[in-house]
């Protein structure tokens, strides 16, 4: 089998971003718990920002080799009761046995060319009464040189998301995030059409994230240039 290598460059960039990992983060670990398959797990910039109890077993599932030492150094030495287990794959790689109560796709159900055959894959690996969770960039009108660059297929809006769920998946929340932000990735779109965003950039949207956490509820999280969902198996 062919080793998978991430086309894109980004990660180490973003992981600075803790403005914005801690306010998606709250609005999904109500849902996160018992045993944990991170799937698409990168370099670890966003397991610490989910994994706040450090009780269950939680494995990162990562398919670039690479990208799976990285991981592995970057979250060596984090205390928890059970060391992070590492394996370098993708969930075809898993025993068809193996269950988890939680699993998390971040950022990562945009590069998978068939979501809907990997969120049905997920679900059979889904105890019942277990939670699939999706954070992914919304909206194919804002699909950006960036997307291009780092592999996304597309992006996505909750009538998507709701046509790829499997039945057996009941949702349980499903919102926009950063309605600032979509502002300025708008303006991406429509003006710069960047490939990679600059750290000063990066840092201004930092701080729109901020004004984003107040203006989400105004507009009753209907508004923003990312979705988050959370699904539950029955």
């Amino acid at each position: 089998m062919q080793a998978f290598h991430y086309v894109g460059s980004e990660l180490e960039l973003f992981a600075e971003i803790h403005n914005w990992k801690r306010y998606w983060s709250r609005q999904i670990r109500p849902f996160i718990g018992g045993d944990v398959l991170e799937i698409g797990a990168g370099i670890g910039a966003n397991t610490p920002f989910l994994d706040v109890s450090g009780q269950s077993r939680w494995i990162c599932l990562e398919p670039d080799p690479q990208l799976c030492e990285q991981l592995e150094n970057n979250l060596r030495g984090r205390k928890r009761r059970e060391p992070y287990e590492i394996m370098c794959g993708t969930l075809t790689a898993l025993d068809p046995a193996q269950q988890f109560d939680t699993i998390i796709y971040i950022d990562v159900l945009e590069h998978i060319r068939d979501d809907r055959e990997e969120l049905a894959r997920a679900a059979a690996h889904l105890n019942r009464g277990g939670c699939a969770i999706v954070v992914a960039p919304a909206h194919q009108w804002l699909f950006t040189p960036f997307d291009q660059a780092v592999g996304h297929f597309r992006r996505y809006t909750r009538s998507m998301l709701l046509n790829i769920a499997p039945e057996n998946l009941r949702i349980e929340r499903m919102r926009y995030l950063d309605s600032v932000g979509m502002a300025a990735s708008a303006a991406n779109r429509l003006l710069l059409e960047q490939q990679m965003p600059t750290r000063r950039q990066l840092q201004i949207w930092s701080w729109m994230v901020e004004a984003s956490r107040v203006t989400d509820k105004l507009f009753l999280y209907r508004v923003g240039k990312t979705i988050v969902a959370a699904w539950r198996k029955v």
